[in-house]
């Protein structure tokens, strides 16, 4: 089926048409930035010409200020949003200045407590489809693909019965919609799911595995379809023109493989689980980010090196965790090109260390998944 007709409530990303002004690697320069924005005895042409902002067809300067100086709540819709792979910013998430804030997705995804697959309609760029991920956040438009028809959707797991905006609900609340949301799925798509497995669907959380079947376990075995190398080879043609389909197995053993090794995947990457494999930051300097490189060792080509000054590296990044693609982004590249000029914190670097053993733990289950599939008799799934 069709991941459309199987998550029928989807939309793409957040499109902020300003990410210089709402996202921020520092919660501090974005507030910074929004109170100066509300403060009306601060001329529109001194805003415009320090934040770089500008009149559009549909968005305002002048009556976007108006607006925001008067909501008494502004200061409860400063969250985070993934912006890149592994990358979560800083955010404000307001109409007032985020031209398509996707509200009828995105509220589902302001809870806390929700998960969201991220997909691409088509694939423009060549070589392997790699157009998946996940996310727990408020998601931007190009976070797994910058390139030209990759925008990505988003699929929330979990609907929730009302708009509900972070910081504006106490804990009970919190409970009672967690209480009260449905899981995304066509009735159809579970019809199908229930009848080949002939498992029970619970409407929440997990099941049992030997009676039952929940949500999660749905998007667990989801997850990791679309993390199969011959899944991705397999329907490489398809993959370039639609969303990606997904295979339903009536062999529950294998559907409780695959829903394990999709969970151990999402834990990656959300950076709840830790990969084995820490790369070392031996060397102690400015830890500015200057140039990224890498360097491979001719005698261990294993462990390579990734450096960020002419000082200063991570040690033990292999060759393909380096070359490793989420969409149209080399991740290891990726997320350091993007602070070049910034001093990386201690924080940084232990998040950057993980990142490295997430992916070296997402290469080894994408070749598990596989040998699991190959083991139940291959494809196409039975």
């Amino acid at each position: 089926m069709k991941l459309i007709d199987i998550m029928p409530v989807n939309s793409t990303g957040v499109k902020t048409h300003r990410d210089h002004f709402v996202i921020d690697f520092s919660q501090d320069g974005l507030y910074e930035r929004i109170r100066d924005f509300r403060d009306l005895s601060i001329t529109n042409a001194e805003i415009a010409e320090t934040y770089d902002l500008q009149d559009t067809r549909d968005w305002k300067l002048s009556a976007k200020r108006r607006s925001l100086a008067a909501n008494q709540e502004w200061k409860n819709y400063f969250t985070q949003c993934l912006y890149r792979p592994f990358d979560t910013r800083e955010y404000f998430h307001h109409e007032d200045v985020v031209e398509l804030p996707r509200h009828e997705v995105m509220h589902h995804m302001l809870t806390g407590n929700n998960l969201g697959l991220i997909a691409c309609r088509q694939q423009s760029q060549q070589g392997e489809w790699t157009l998946v991920g996940v996310t727990k956040w408020i998601t931007e438009s190009c976070a797994i693909s910058n390139k030209t028809k990759e925008a990505n959707y988003v699929f929330p797991l979990y609907l929730y019965p009302d708009p509900i905006q972070k910081g504006l609900f106490d804990a009970s609340e919190a409970s009672n919609a967690s209480e009260s949301r449905r899981p995304n799925f066509s009735p159809q798509f579970i019809d199908v799911l229930t009848t080949r497995l002939k498992l029970t669907f619970v409407p929440d959380g997990k099941g049992d595995l030997q009676f039952e079947f929940g949500p999660e376990d749905i998007f667990n075995y989801m997850y990791a379809i679309f993390h199969s190398l011959t899944y991705r080879s397999r329907y490489a043609e398809f993959l370039k023109i639609d969303f990606p389909r997904l295979p339903i197995t009536s062999n529950v053993a294998l559907f409780c493989s695959l829903c394990a090794f999709g969970d151990q995947l999402v834990g990656l990457h959300l950076m709840e689980k830790y990969g084995q494999n820490i790369p070392k930051y031996p060397e102690p300097g400015s830890n500015v980010v200057e140039k990224v490189e890498y360097t491979q060792l001719p005698n261990n080509p294993l462990h390579g090196k990734v450096w960020i000054n002419k000082a200063q590296y991570f040690e033990g990044v292999s060759i393909k965790v380096w070359e490793f693609h989420i969409g149209a982004y080399q991740v290891c590249y990726k997320w350091l090109k993007d602070r070049k000029g910034r001093i990386l914190s201690f924080d940084d670097i232990k998040h950057y260390q993980r990142i490295v053993a997430a992916l070296a733990e997402t290469i080894s289950l994408m070749d598990k998944i596989d040998e699991k599939i190959e083991e139940y008799g291959g494809w196409p799934i039975n």
